[in-house]
């Protein structure tokens, strides 16, 4: 009979099998606004009203605060609330988190002068009341400061609130992998993912400082209300890891999850590798539109490594897909219907092929040829993530016109610069140009480069010729790719030009020279960089740039008849559930888009700004374009070299 009940329990295991699906969701308390504005606003705010009512008791407000991109716009509200609702910091007492070590408090990448600079400065703090971890200690001094920055803050009746951000190696703090919850504050050594994260802000990896001073885990554990601010695509995946999965050393942030009084403020990009997001369908019942039901078959044909056309009905209840079924009748139906709606993605005319019925194509026939606006945020972005298309559109006959938006002027070596100034004064020479001006500008050059080496983008002159290499490079990919000349637009926009990695705040300048541009062109197409991965980035202020134009033209009758596609970077593709547009790329294709990356020589074999992926970005995109086809093909369709893909914004 014991058998029997085993036997019976392990046949009803299998009709039920759900393959060690997940059963719980977030073990953080989350909330997830539209945008990083939205969240930052909603923090701030609730900050003010701790010091507010402390103010109203006579008592001191505690804070612990972070740096980095992630509390920027926290600290611009509470400005603004300070400036203009007359909130008082004369009784709030600061903590940093953080602190580069060896690195002086008056260098820009510290964050003592991040602080002051974006926060402190323009608002009534009592400077005593500020704490931020000494960087320039002897090594025999750190033990002792480290411990008197505990007892201060446990003086106090430790930290009010606490803000926080969320590193990709899963850090708080400085908190890296193998941090316990019984750290305290004290000296660290970066991890690799931590570094290369730094390595743009401190011009190269070679120069980021392999150490920090930290507050510890159970400092901050210690704080009586903790906010973490998470934004962006690139945090998604390890925020995933931090509130759903287990705690331990190995993502520091999970910690968290014991805090009596935490709240996760994320954008929507952040939580998307959340279950509730990625796979809603095995923790709680889900709505099944259209979107849904493509999402969970393609997820299916990837579990089973089967094509969809082969899925069957009992693939469908085995992995927790059983209310699917029941919506569509039956495997065969949902299986048609999906792999239907993918394949009418898929167009070798990106432009609308001319005299064809188009209802179930991503592009309209009509008109043709079409006046097609390609934004690029950086000079070469747009062979890099859309090569293949541009040149399908070019070859096909419609009126390209690319628009750089930014000069990426900081994004060239002094080398470069040196070596066009050399050329530059050999050119007057040889042709027998006065030389006088141009010797001058040679010598102070050469001078800015030798003597400031790190700060030479801080000299226009430089960065107008650095700007006008890549002018050149990007002019030349233009040509091979049959854009016309006068169809290149040089933008520049203006929250670019800083010479640092920290732009400017987007003004209604960059938008009104977009504006003007379009109202120019009236396109029937517009392609932008609809790359969210860092929302602090450069394409995600150019993409705003882009849909704050579109807000102010959308009524115009062109407008109307405009349909605006988005591509994404180098690193990643749109996930195939979200794909509207697929344009296959023959081998002959890529190779022609691999030539015209080639034309961007100043970022070719190893660039100022790699990112986190040190291939050159030939083969980033190529890797990129071959895996989406191959992933279209593993669903069951046909296979092909390359696909870049697009997903149609709809205003």
């Amino acid at each position: 009979m014991e058998l029997q009940k085993i036997r019976t329990l392990q046949k009803f295991n299998k009709l039920m099998n759900t393959k060690n699906l997940p059963a719980s969701t977030e073990k953080i308390p989350l909330r997830i606004f539209n945008g990083k504005e939205e969240g930052s606003v909603f923090i701030a705010k609730q900050i003010a009203a701790v010091i507010k009512a402390k103010n109203e008791l006579g008592q001191k407000t505690v804070l612990g605060l972070a740096t980095g991109s992630s509390p920027l716009r926290v600290y611009r509200e509470l400005i603004r609330i300070h400036q203009e609702e007359g909130l008082s910091f004369k009784n709030v007492v600061t903590f940093n988190l953080d602190e580069y070590y060896q690195v002086e408090p008056e260098n820009k990448e510290s964050y003592h002068y991040f602080m002051y600079e974006h926060f402190f400065n323009h608002i009534d703090i009592d400077p005593e009341n500020v704490h931020i971890p000494n960087g320039m200690l002897s090594p025999s001094e750190i033990d002792e400061f480290c411990q008197e920055y505990d007892r201060k803050i446990a003086s106090l009746g430790n930290i009010d609130v606490q803000l926080l951000g969320i590193g990709r190696s899963g850090h708080i703090g400085f908190n890296e992998p193998g941090a316990t919850e019984t750290t305290t504050t004290r000296l660290v050594k970066l991890n690799k993912i931590t570094i290369d994260d730094a390595a743009e802000a401190f011009d190269g990896e070679e120069h980021v400082p392999l150490r920090a001073i930290t507050m510890g885990v159970k400092t901050i554990l210690n704080a009586k209300k903790i906010f973490m601010a998470v934004w962006g695509e690139s945090k998604a995946e390890i925020l995933a890891k931090a509130i759903e999965g287990p705690v331990g050393s190995d993502v520091p942030a999970s910690y968290l999850q014991k805090h009596p009084d935490v709240l996760c403020i994320v954008d929507e990009p952040a939580a998307s590798k959340l279950t509730k997001f990625q796979t809603p369908w095995l923790t709680n019942f889900c709505t099944w539109d259209s979107h849904m039901k493509k999402k969970a078959v393609i997820w299916l044909s990837k579990k089973t490594n089967k094509p969809m056309l082969k899925l069957t009905d009992n693939d469908y209840k085995q992995w927790g897909l059983a209310d699917l079924l029941k919506t569509a009748g039956s495997a065969y139906n949902v299986n048609i219907d999906i792999h239907n709606q993918i394949q009418q993605t898929i167009t070798g005319w990106p432009g609308g092929k001319p005299n064809t019925d188009d209802k179930v194509r991503p592009e309209r026939s009509s008109p043709f040829p079409k006046r097609s606006i390609i934004f690029s945020p950086h000079p070469d972005d747009d062979v890099i993530s859309m090569g293949g298309t541009l040149i399908r559109l070019a070859d096909q006959g419609h009126e390209v016109h690319v628009a750089y938006q930014t000069s990426g002027n900081i994004a060239v070596f002094d080398d470069d610069a040196h070596r066009f100034t050399d050329f530059l004064l050999g050119f007057s020479k040889k042709f027998n140009i006065a030389e006088d001006a141009i010797q001058s500008l040679h010598q102070e050059i050469v001078d800015t480069i030798k003597n400031t080496h790190a700060e030479s983008n801080s000299n226009e002159k430089v960065l107008k010729i650095k700007g006008l290499i890549r002018q050149g490079e990007a002019s030349a990919a233009c040509r091979f790719c049959g854009v016309k000349n006068e169809n290149a637009h040089f933008l520049e926009l203006p929250f670019y030009e800083t010479g640092h990695v920290i732009k400017k705040e987007l003004s209604e300048e960059d938008v009104d020279i977009i504006v003007d541009l379009m109202q120019k062109i009236k396109p029937h197409q517009i392609f932008a960089a609809g790359d969210l991965h860092d929302p602090h980035g450069t394409h995600a202020v150019c993409l705003n740039a882009i849909f704050r134009a579109i807000d102010r033209l959308k009524s115009e009758d062109w407008m109307k008849d405009c349909y605006v596609w988005l591509y994404r970077g180098a690193w990643h593709e749109w996930e195939i559930e979200d794909i509207e547009m697929a344009v296959p790329i023959s081998p002959e294709e890529l190779m022609k888009k691999r030539k015209a990356i080639f034309k961007h020589q100043s970022q070719k074999d190893s660039p100022v700004f790699p990112g986190k992926d040190k291939r050159e970005f030939w083969q980033r995109a190529e890797d990129r374009n071959r895996n989406t086809a191959r992933l279209y093909d593993k669903l069951g369709l046909t296979e092909y070299e390359a696909i870049e893909a697009f997903k149609r914004y709809k205003f």
